[in-house]
């Protein structure tokens, strides 16, 4: 699959460098493709290429948003028409002070969604932090990732990209579980950062 990471930081990098070597081709949109992030992710990630936003989106068959929060909206206006394609998002709709700026009755994917009305936004990848990312297995098995869209096109490439990274794909519903994903993600911050418990940890999901 061609996929485009709007975003040359540690979570696009991450994401990017593993699915090249899982056979992959991974362009890296930015507004400077010349960037020290994009040499650094161009390094990381063997094979990968760099293009402005827009000619990214053009060329892949799905897009994963990857920037910081406050970045999102004008990096989705230099994206231009999606055609329909996945939009993989991989934000979080935090303040500087490591707050939600949305929640309840709105959230980072529904607003993803009406900044990019072209794309099939699937909210996916912002649980956890980028170490999982790179590497989600652990000795009691696979990490889970869980994700929310409305088109199930879009969300049968994101399962598949996420089990490419080894992750266990669960489907949450309809692009408003972004409402319930978000927080979930401020669960993993405050433990692995504001508690101090570190980076290597990950929610699972287990039966009986």
């Amino acid at each position: 699959m061609k996929i485009a990471i709007i975003g040359a930081g540690g979570v696009g990098r991450a994401l990017g460098s593993t699915w090249a070597s899982k056979g992959h081709e991974v362009c890296y949109g930015a507004r400077n493709v010349a960037s020290d992030k994009v040499t650094a992710s161009l390094q990381a990630t063997p094979g990968a290429t760099a293009r402005p936003i827009g000619e990214a989106v053009a060329w892949a068959d799905a897009v994963v948003l990857a920037t910081s929060w406050p970045g999102a909206q004008e990096a989705l206006a230099a994206a231009g028409d999606f055609g329909g394609k996945p939009l993989l998002d991989a934000t979080n709709p935090l303040t500087p002070t490591f707050q939600l700026a949305l929640g309840h009755t709105a959230s980072g994917g529904e607003q993803v969604q009406a900044w990019a009305p072209t794309a099939s936004v699937v909210k996916i990848f912002n649980t956890t932090g980028l170490e999982n990312m790179a590497n989600p297995v652990y000795p009691e098995g696979p990490a889970a990732m869980v994700y929310a869209g409305g088109d199930a096109n879009a969300k049968q490439a994101a399962a598949r990209l996420a089990g490419d990274l080894g992750f266990e794909a669960v489907d949450l519903g309809g692009l408003d579980g972004a409402r319930y994903l978000e927080p979930a993600a401020m669960v993993w911050i405050k433990l692995a950062l504001v508690q101090k418990m570190g980076r290597g940890i990950a929610f699972r999901l287990m039966r009986r």
